[in-house]
């Protein structure tokens, strides 16, 4: 029987919880609380849609004109996203991780970034999947094998659901992510522009709860509001049903997307939370950019869980 396009497959099971693990990314497929959706799935032969799930690393977000500065050396990626003109989402989303261990409730998966023209560094990614309880905790790890400091950035990519489907159902969902500021991007090529409070942002600010409606989000939120370390972004239906993310300290900005160019019935499906280490950009910009010594390890992690079920 032949792998199916996602890779090889890793159900999870816990209490009320399903999720589905794909090698290729080790991305999130699926995940389901009493049999609803929390994040916009796909099908284990599908080409993974939009980035649903997957894992970004060395870097998140986008580095524009994929150059950047390096201790004294420049660096040039591939432009994979020729509509912008930048080097998107790092370098492991179509790489396919082994799996190391699979049990119900847990999945550990690793893959090595080879050096390549514009990261030549060898890193070693682990990510741990635990189900459970409390919904599905995502672990990532990377270790710098190479034998100089690497540049560093980690982030996820899963689209939040409250269980309905179809083109724009998220806009009639309500938001809620307690961030004091929004990273505002040029129109065109979606890079960094100034940091703005989200109170001057024109409709960015979802410190409150509120009904998304026809707003457009495409941007980076820091200055987080965190209880006992940890930050929140929470999408619900008028029962107050639906699915949150959490994520500490190691993650202090987070990427929101509301699917604006996906087509037909993948237009403004899900709403796209994205914890990350470091700002789109921050190749060039340096800010809070991870730098890993020879044989260091960095990690950032996150949870996704169902509320008012």
């Amino acid at each position: 029987m032949s792998t199916p396009r996602s890779g090889i497959q890793v159900d999870l099971s816990a209490g009320r919880y399903r999720a589905s693990i794909a090698s290729v990314g080790a991305t999130v497929r699926m995940l389901q609380h009493d049999g609803v959706d929390l994040i916009v799935p796909f099908a284990a032969d599908e080409l993974r849609p939009a980035m649903c799930g997957a894992l970004l690393a060395p870097w998140p977000n986008r580095i524009g004109d994929g150059e950047y500065a390096f201790a004294g050396e420049v660096h040039r990626l591939v432009q994979n996203e020729p509509e912008t003109g930048t080097a998107a989402h790092g370098l492991v989303a179509w790489s396919d991780f082994a799996v190391v261990e699979a049990d119900a409730d847990r999945a550990m998966l690793s893959a090595v970034v080879a050096p390549q023209p514009g990261y030549p560094w060898r890193l070693r990614i682990d990510v741990d999947f635990r189900l459970g309880i409390d919904g599905l905790a995502q672990e990532v790890t990377a270790t710098n094998e190479s034998e100089s400091p690497a540049p560093l950035g980690l982030g996820g990519h899963p689209y939040l659901t409250a269980g309905a489907e179809g083109e724009r159902v998220i806009d009639d969902l309500t938001v809620e992510l307690k961030a004091d500021r929004v990273l505002l991007v040029t129109e065109k090529r979606m890079l960094p522009d100034r940091l703005i409070a989200v109170e001057d942002a024109g409709g960015l600010d979802f410190r409150r709860p509120r009904r998304l409606g026809d707003t457009v989000v495409n941007n980076a939120f820091t200055g987080l509001t965190r209880h006992d370390g940890r930050a929140r972004a929470r999408l619900t239906d008028d029962e107050g049903r639906g699915a949150e993310i959490e994520w500490d300290e190691r993650c202090p900005w987070v990427q929101v997307y509301t699917a604006d160019h996906g087509v037909g019935v993948d237009r403004r499906v899900g709403l796209a939370v994205e914890p990350m280490t470091c700002p789109p950009d921050a190749f060039r910009s340096g800010r809070d950019l991870l730098v890993v010594p020879p044989g260091g390890s960095v990690s950032a992690g996150w949870v996704i869980r169902s509320v008012g079920r």
